[in-house]
């Protein structure tokens, strides 16, 4: 790029040179006609002659390489430094990496170009979210479906033991007539039934769902949750700090509400180690219904929380979880037509917010 650019400033310098030298030619050929004829007549030395002419070639060099010193100058400021940047950023973006800075002043020349890659680096940029984006969603589609496929045999497998169990239960209730008994048997009933939901539900896992969604009490809900995950020996030292307004109702179903709360509430204790303060709490947000779930653990590391929602992805120890919960909840959530999302609380600990669509 240098040699380029001082080959057109000598160029332009030697043209401008010769231009000077055609231009003055004839006045000097006038003066060394008035010098021969004064010299003739004896009014002026033959050396001044000489001495001014052969001084002429001296000089000319002099303007030549003025001339291309100058324009190199004015032709690298002017557009070879601003050129190099490009040729740089056009090398950076060819290898796709699209955090690159511009030049500030690329000059009067170059601004339509800066303006057009700075138009085709934001482009890229997107572009490159987008596609993040969607090897994302692929990736967990994919995952997803592979724990459809695992689900549908365990529904297969588990059904069967989960029948015996519901007849026996029948049963059961049959031959007692102890009302605290039988209603003992008859939330073990209420609980087995929803547990074959919940493994039957697995199956629709990466299928639009199809259910009715209906008037759904959500303070009924989280509290008919909390009683049930409070008799669990995990909970004996969790605190559980409710705030939940009455009359709150979402479009929703209760079955699937009730798995995301209760995987909310494991993974609040299980962050926590089984010691601290769950709060629960419920409010309206515009036409939609909040559900936030806080924990008083360490919150949620930096590198784990854009993979927090993957199927199979857990930090747990082995065979303490399979990596499945979030994602599910999540799944859940968004075939009821709400969201579920995670973040830190400014005060430690992690944050889970439930929105569905209120009624």
């Amino acid at each position: 790029m240098k040699w380029r650019i001082a080959s057109v400033a000598f160029l332009f310098s030697a043209v401008g040179t010769g231009l000077t030298w055609l231009t003055l030619q004839r006045p000097l050929l006038a003066l060394m006609d008035v010098v021969r004829q004064c010299t003739a007549h004896g009014s002026l030395e033959p050396t001044v002659l000489a001495r001014t002419i052969g001084s002429l070639p001296f000089l000319l060099a002099l303007d030549l390489m003025l001339l291309t010193l100058v324009s190199y100058a004015v032709l690298d400021f002017m557009v070879g430094r601003p050129l190099r940047r490009t040729e740089d950023v056009v090398e950076q973006l060819g290898r796709l990496e699209l955090d690159v800075s511009l030049p500030e002043s690329p000059g009067p020349l170059l601004s339509r170009i800066q303006r057009a890659l700075s138009r085709m680096t934001l482009a890229l940029q997107q572009e490159q979210a987008r596609l993040a984006q969607a090897q994302t969603e692929l990736v967990s589609a994919e995952r997803l479906a592979t724990v459809g496929r695992l689900a549908a045999g365990v529904a297969h497998e588990v059904g069967n033991p989960l029948a015996g169990i519901l007849g026996y239960l029948s049963l059961a209730g049959a031959r007692t007539k102890d009302p605290e008994v039988q209603e003992y048997l008859a939330r073990i009933d209420h609980e087995v039934q929803r547990i074959d939901g919940i493994v039957r539900g697995l199956l629709e896992i990466g299928r639009p769902g199809g259910k009715q969604l209906g008037p759904v009490d959500v303070r009924h809900v989280v509290e008919t949750c909390v009683q049930l995950v409070k008799a669990g020996r995990d909970f004996s030292h969790v605190r559980m700090d409710l705030a939940l307004a009455p009359g709150l109702l979402a479009k929703a179903d209760s079955g699937p509400l009730s798995q995301i709360v209760i995987n909310l509430l494991l993974n609040a204790v299980q962050a926590m180690d089984g010691r601290g303060v769950v709060r629960l709490s419920t409010r309206g947000e515009g036409s939609d219904v909040l559900l936030v779930v806080e924990d008083s653990g360490p919150g949620i590391a930096a590198e784990v929380m854009p993979r927090l929602f993957e199927p199979f992805f857990t930090t747990k120890e082995p065979g303490q979880g399979t990596g499945l919960g979030l994602a599910v909840s999540l799944h859940l959530a968004e075939g009821m037509g709400g969201k579920l999302t995670a973040e830190n609380r400014p005060g430690g600990g992690a944050r889970f917010s439930v929105l569905l669509p209120g009624v």
